[in-house]
C-alpha cells in the first residue's frame, strides 16, 4: 500500500537509510563489522525495525474499511501485524468498538477434484497437495432456541395483567457489532447490530514492509545497537565477551528507548483512579 512519509515532516523519525548510512561512517578499518556488505546490513537493519516496532515503538494505523456484505467479512490491510481494536466511528466523531466473539463460525467446505497449492511450488510433493475449499458458513443443524424458550428467563410483572415492565434490562456488555480475527484466509468476521457498510480499523503495522521505513529518534540507537549485535553474533571469529558485550549494549539501549517512549504519567494514573468516583442525585 501506499506509504505516507513522515520523515519529511518532523525531527521525530529518522528514514532506516540515513541509521543505515550513519552506520558505515562510523565504522573503523578494525571493527568487528568492517567488513558487512550493504545487504546484510540492511537485512538487519529491516529486522530490527522490525522487531523494535512489535515491542518499543509499535506504528499503530488507523483505516476505514468497507464491509463485504456477501459474507460479512472485513479484509486485512497488508502490513497488518496484530488488531488494536475494530469498530464503528458515531457523529460526534467517538470509535465506538466492537467486541470480539470466537464463536463466530468461518467454516469452509472441500471442492472436490481441484488442488489448491501449485505443482510449482517449493515442495513439489504430491503428498502436500490440498484440495481447494470455498466458505461454507450456513447451520448444520436447526436452530433449537424458539421465542417460547425465553420465557423462561424473561422477568414478568403480573401487575397490569403482565404488560408493564416485560424486560427488566438488556443486561451489560453491550457492543454495537462483534468479529473475529480469521488468518486462515486473511480477513475479519464482523457480525454488527446495524446496517454499518464501513468500519475502523486500528492495528499494529510492520514498518519494516514501508516503502520508505523510519524509526523513532528515541529508538535510532537501539537499532544501531541491533544492527551490530546480529552482525557479531554468528561469526566464530569474534570473541564470546564482544559478543556478550554486543548483546548488552542492545537490550541496554532497548530499556532507554522503551522508558523514553513510556508516555504514562502520574497525572494519567490518578485521572483514570478518580473515573471510578462518580457522584449521583439521591432521592
Amino acid at each position: 500500500m501506499a506509504y505516507q512519509d513522515v520523515s519529511a515532516s518532523g525531527m521525530n523519525y529518522v528514514p532506516l537509510s540515513q541509521v543505515i548510512n550513519d552506520f558505515k561512517i562510523t565504522r573503523d578499518i578494525d571493527d568487528f563489522a568492517a567488513n558487512a556488505s550493504d545487504a546484510a546490513l540492511r537485512n538487519f537493519a529491516l529486522r530490527g525495525i522490525r522487531e523494535l516496532g512489535f515491542d518499543v515503538v509499535s506504528r499503530v494505523k488507523s483505516l476505514k474499511l468497507t464491509i463485504n456484505k456477501t459474507n460479512n467479512t472485513v479484509a486485512i490491510p497488508d502490513d497488518y501485524v496484530d488488531m488494536i481494536k475494530l469498530g464503528v466511528v458515531d457523529s460526534d466523531g467517538i470509535l465506538k468498538i466492537f467486541g470480539e466473539n470466537k464463536h463466530i463460525n468461518y467454516s469452509r467446505e472441500v471442492i472436490d477434484g481441484t488442488i489448491t497449492d501449485s505443482p510449482n511450488g517449493p515442495l513439489d510433493i504430491e503428498g502436500n497437495f490440498i484440495l481447494d475449499r470455498k466458505d461454507s458458513k450456513s447451520a448444520t443443524a436447526p436452530d433449537s432456541n424458539t421465542a417460547e424458550d425465553y420465557d423462561y428467563y424473561v422477568f414478568e410483572n403480573y401487575m397490569y395483567n403482565g404488560s408493564l415492565g416485560r424486560l427488566y434490562g438488556i443486561g451489560g456488555g453491550f457492543k454495537h457489532g462483534e468479529y473475529r480475527i480469521n488468518l486462515d484466509q486473511n480477513r475479519i468476521e464482523v457480525d454488527t447490530n446495524g446496517s454499518y457498510s464501513e468500519v475502523v480499523l486500528e492495528y499494529v503495522a510492520d514498518e519494516a514492509r514501508s516503502t520508505n521505513p523510519v524509526i523513532h529518534v528515541y529508538a535510532e540507537e537501539a537499532l544501531r545497537s541491533y544492527i551490530y549485535y546480529k552482525l557479531c553474533e554468528r561469526k566464530s571469529t569474534i570473541p564470546a565477551n564482544e559478543k556478550a558485550r554486543a548483546r548488552s549494549e542492545y537490550y541496554n539501549e532497548r530499556r532507554k528507548a522503551n522508558r523514553r517512549l513510556s508516555n504514562f504519567s502520574k497525572d494519567e494514573a490518578m485521572r483514570i483512579t478518580r473515573k471510578n468516583f462518580k457522584l449521583a442525585p439521591k432521592y
